[in-house]
């Protein structure tokens, strides 16, 4: 591993733990140390929890068999709607600043701990997981290690900064529309939003409950499936959750494309992409030997689905707030909250009968193929700040549209890997879509880019 751990992977920091080669404290102490230098200009952490950390480290350097915990001493952080004992789950808001603290961790932090992992803090977030930007006018907005300047793309903006910038190799967020993937993508790291039910999102603060997934970041395949396996399990506490068998991803990683059929999503997937965007899509393509272009039927009814069903879901969870606090909100927030909260249950009934129209229409192409490759954001990152973009001609809010890409695929649950592609100046991420609970047929896939040098997660220069 040499002397810098910041950009060791988590499976060679839990290799270094268990020979005894390095300690789980020395490595959460170096992870600190990392985050008190970088987090002032990266602005991702809106939490340390310094003390808990360094106690769970110490007890791991305790244990007598420490090669039986598959994330031995690796440090990790979660989007702060996730519940950490002891700190209030503030969901990017000003108004949960006041709720009182967690009594206990979520679910996933428990699995990732139970494997090894040791919680180091909470993230920042666009406010209630309403984003694809990154900006919090609360706690200012996440910053993007390859360019400060620039977005990390949201709603999990600070896992996605986190992550790129080497303060932890592991980190958690949400995805209801893109939240990961769209991070992943400008911040040029892996990120997984599996299959609908199957991780617990129990304790957690929810954005729409028939859209909202979570999942982990990294900077490797590898470190991907490590945590996404350390995760898995059925929770009765989350409705959502499937009872499925433990399906481990890690081990089948070298079987790479061996006996897989991949497909290029053309039609809407095609238009509104800028230039960048498509050479990544282009360069993936070729290293998977995918030459069989297909159409995903209706993606742009589906987006527009998406939407009526994303904005009425979240307005019904937070009209309360919105009646008695409503200047608490970031307007821009507030304002699409009230709008769907006006929205009529007919749009609703009809966007949930298209949704199951379009998911059978979808899921009958898997007969074809195995996964389907799509670009994950229009664009690499955006100026922080930037309120437009012009896609086939027209300008666009940013903010509405860095989801282009990923709302279609959210809206039917299905499981995908955003694997980054370093082109130059900034990297962009490419989406392998996977038919549902086959999330170890798309991170075959993004191993095997990743061994043919085609994605990787680029270092910053900090």
């Amino acid at each position: 591993m040499g002397d810098d751990l910041s950009w060791a992977t988590s499976a060679e920091i839990a290799r270094a733990v268990a020979s005894g080669k390095s300690s789980a404290l020395n490595v959460v102490d170096d992870a600190l140390a990392r985050i008190e230098e970088h987090n002032p200009a990266l602005n991702a952490f809106t939490a340390v929890t310094a003390d808990r950390a360094r106690a769970k480290a110490r007890a791991i350097d305790a244990t007598p068999d420490k090669s039986r915990l598959p994330l031995a001493g690796v440090p990790f952080a979660v989007k702060n709607l996730f519940d950490i004992a002891g700190l209030p789950t503030i969901a990017g808001s000003k108004i949960n600043r006041t709720r009182k603290a967690a009594s206990k961790d979520s679910p996933l932090i428990e699995k990732l701990e139970a494997a090894g992992a040791v919680l180091v803090g909470a993230l920042n977030m666009g406010e209630y997981a309403y984003d694809f930007t990154g900006e919090n006018i609360h706690n200012g907005p996440s910053r993007n290690p390859h360019d400060l300047d620039r977005m990390t793309g949201g709603s999990s903006g600070g896992s996605g900064g986190a992550v790129a910038g080497g303060m932890v190799p592991l980190a958690l967020g949400s995805d209801t529309n893109g939240s990961i993937r769209v991070p992943a993508s400008l911040c040029g790291i892996f990120g997984l939003k599996p299959t609908y039910g199957r991780l617990s999102r129990a304790h957690s603060f929810a954005f729409a409950e028939s859209l909202d997934h979570l999942g982990p970041f990294a900077r490797s395949t590898r470190d991907l499936a490590l945590g996404y396996d350390a995760m898995q399990g059925f929770d009765a506490e989350d409705a959502a959750c499937v009872e499925r068998p433990f399906e481990a991803a890690t081990p089948l990683l070298e079987r790479g494309l061996d006996g897989l059929r991949i497909a290029v999503a053309g039609g809407y997937f095609m238009q509104g992409a800028f230039p960048e965007a498509i050479e990544a899509l282009a360069r993936v393509a070729k290293a998977a030997g995918a030459t069989n272009e297909i159409e995903i039927p209706e993606a742009a009814r589906a987006r527009a689905a998406a939407y009526v069903i994303t904005v009425t879901e979240g307005a019904a969870l937070h009209l309360e707030r919105l009646r008695k606090q409503a200047g608490d909100f970031d307007p821009a927030v507030r304002d699409r909250l009230i709008a769907g909260a006006m929205v009529p249950s007919t749009y609703v009934v009809k966007a949930q009968k298209f949704r199951r129209w379009y998911r059978a229409r979808v899921l009958e192409l898997f007969k074809t193929c195995d996964a389907i490759l799509a670009p994950a954001t229009p664009c690499t990152a955006p100026k922080i700040g930037q309120q437009t973009f012009t896609l086939d001609g027209v300008e666009l809010p940013v903010r509405a549209n860095m989801g282009l890409y990923t709302q279609p695929i959210s809206f039917i649950g299905l499981p995908v890997v955003a694997v980054p592609v370093p082109l130059s100046p900034l990297p962009i991420a490419v989406q392998i879509i996977a038919a549902p609970w086959r999330e170890d047929v798309a991170l075959r896939i993004a191993y095997a880019l990743e061994q043919a040098g085609v994605a990787s997660a680029p270092r910053p220069e900090l």
